[in-house]
């Protein structure tokens, strides 16, 4: 592992910063940064902000001076930065444009919906999954099949699939499917939505529990094949995301979050198909069963210790 620190530089608060990253392991510079006494409060997705006062003592300690652009380039080359239009200032205002496009007749509800996702105790089950999940299924509705009718009710679903997350697997989902019948119910008498379409959401929503739709429901096998995406990502993007859901469970501690996500380990992979459309597991399937088995053997020899 090499972690990396630029020059004091960026400004804020009366002095400047400089950024700590790892050019390899989230979680070792987690544990370098803890080791240092720099808190969590100072990490920002992908590095540490730390004052110009703590540069030479990190250093000393172990970090690698660079500069700024080497920083960076060291930093997406590991797969670990965060891209751009996942940063806050870029999402939210992406997001609601998809909203505006979707729901026009109902902002506020957009709104609500995106002070949700946003909550602070949120890491994993963000804004970032809610806008992966809405790009997979840019990638997914065009080659699909499904008419053009029941893309709304589909892309509802996203927005609601986990609207409500207080870390309680099987209940979030239903209180989230309950939300999306309230909010949409009124929408449905005023003529808004088409009859039906808000029950379809909530019954997509509750799918997302277990992933499993019936072989003949295209639409709730699209949910689930882009809820399931991020199961495909690149190593070190994988590596985020695994931080982001221990984070999502911090207050677990490490031998029974260990068991926990073995288990949905298992259930995944024990999913007959993971993913179902044709282009999903032509896109995923391959590299999500190889990131499910690395983490499972990960767990694996942790326990053989």
């Amino acid at each position: 592992m090499t972690v990396l620190i630029d020059p004091p530089f960026w400004p804020a608060h009366g002095t400047v910063f400089s950024h700590l990253v790892s050019d390899a392991s989230l979680e070792e510079l987690h544990a370098f940064a803890a080791a240092a006494g720099i808190p969590e409060r100072a990490f920002d997705g992908d590095h540490y902000d730390v004052a110009a006062r703590h540069f030479e003592r990190l250093v000393a300690a172990g970090a690698t001076p660079v500069g700024g652009k080497e920083l960076v380039r060291r930093l997406a080359a590991s797969g670990l930065r965060i891209p751009a239009r996942e940063r806050p200032s870029k999402i939210v205002p992406a997001l609601r444009e998809r909203w505006s496009r979707l729901l026009p007749e109902d902002p506020e509800l957009g709104e609500d919906l995106l002070s949700r996702w946003g909550e602070p105790h949120r890491n994993y089950h963000s804004r970032v999954h809610l806008l992966n999940v809405l790009e997979a299924l840019d990638l997914l509705l065009p080659g699909s099949g499904l008419p053009v009718e029941r893309h709304r009710p589909l892309l509802l679903a996203a927005w609601f699939h986990d609207a409500v997350y207080q870390g309680v697997p099987g209940q979030d989902e239903e209180d989230s499917a309950r939300l999306a019948e309230r909010g949409l119910g009124a929408l449905s008498v005023h003529g808004a939505l088409a009859a039906g379409e808000a029950a379809e959401v909530a019954r997509l929503v509750r799918l997302t529990t277990g992933h499993d739709p019936a072989p003949d429901d295209l639409t709730g096998q699209l949910l689930c094949d882009a809820d399931l995406s991020v199961l495909a990502w690149p190593v070190q993007r994988y590596a985020r995301y695994l931080a982001s859901v221990r984070a999502d469970y911090a207050h677990v501690s490490d031998a029974d979050f260990a068991r926990g996500r073995a288990a949905v380990v298992e259930q995944l992979l024990a999913l007959e198909p993971l993913f179902h459309s044709p282009l999903a597991q032509e896109l995923w399937l391959d590299a999500a069963r190889g990131n499910l088995r690395g983490e499972l053997e990960a767990f694996r020899r942790a326990e053989s210790r």
